[in-house]
């Protein structure tokens, strides 16, 4: 048991490890469900290694999200439901791939930085470098690591939206078949991976409201379509469910270091492997 230590100074403890017996550079995962702290641990984890006068960048796969447009493109192909940002197929994989990919052969990146208050990608102008000698990439994300489920898996559904937004499975069959594609090739690069794992899944919706009123402190002046109220928060968090209970059951026997975390985020428990 670990009850006395952060989440982010297990995390950054395993990178500094990992940075010292690994060769350069090292690309460090961090998953977990919504709301989790990924994103708070990358920050603290960044800041670390800086002052350091380590080379390190951040990189969520928030950060590869297709904006509305395409979207809705892939919606109109695939399945309604691929409007919404989240789940496998409405990310720029071939992005990640070749961001990470320039990231391992040392050379520079332009890494993209996406809006969610607007729910856009922001102007190229708005990325940030990874220069070529890299000591870090830190690389955050919910479905880091997931894998897909068996076909038979699929056919009942598991909450209202998959009920009634996807009767014949046809969504969740789509979002199987991405997750067992481009993301495995990308979730492969990865070096290790650390996985803070909630107490339940019902904690998410919680967790990603209070995400929610972070995301709407900075929200800018006019429309913020990509904003949720706590009834759309419901909705929106049922479109993981599946992969987030999926990973809560299979990650702690795949991910380099599991941190198991209580309702209030606070380490109960914690399990490396290596």
């Amino acid at each position: 048991m670990t009850a006395n230590y952060d989440a982010a100074d297990l995390v950054i403890a395993d990178m500094a490890r990992a940075l010292e017996n690994a060769s350069r550079p090292l690309v460090y995962g961090i998953a977990g469900a919504q709301g989790a702290g990924k994103s708070t641990i990358a920050r603290a984890a960044l800041a670390r290694f800086q002052a350091e006068g380590r080379k390190v960048a951040a990189l969520s796969i928030d950060d590869l999200y297709f904006g509305r447009e395409e979207r809705r493109r892939i919606a109109a192909r695939l399945h309604p439901l691929f409007i919404t940002r989240g789940p496998p197929g409405t990310h720029d994989v071939e992005r990640g791939v070749s961001i990470v990919g320039a990231v391992k052969a040392s050379r520079s990146a332009r890494l993209p930085r996406f809006s969610k208050a607007l729910d856009e990608p922001l102007a190229m102008t708005e990325w940030e470098d990874a220069p070529s000698d890299l000591d870090l990439l830190i690389f955050e994300g919910w479905c880091l690591g997931a894998r897909p489920e068996a076909y038979e898996a699929l056919g009942k559904p598991i909450n209202v939206l998959e009920e009634v937004f996807d009767a014949n499975g046809r969504w969740r069959r789509a979002v199987n078949t991405a997750l067992a594609g481009a993301y495995q090739g990308l979730f492969a690069r990865i070096d290790r991976l650390a996985y803070l794992r909630p107490p339940a899944f019902e904690i998410v919706k919680q967790w990603r409201w209070e995400l929610e009123l972070a995301i709407a402190a900075h929200r800018p002046t006019g429309d913020a379509p990509g904003l949720l109220d706590v009834d759309e928060i419901d909705f929106f968090v049922q479109h993981y469910e599946r992969i987030t209970r999926g990973m809560m059951a299979a990650l702690p026997d795949q991910a380099d270091l599991t941190i198991q975390l209580d309702e209030h985020r606070r380490v109960v428990g914690s399990f490396a492997r290596g």
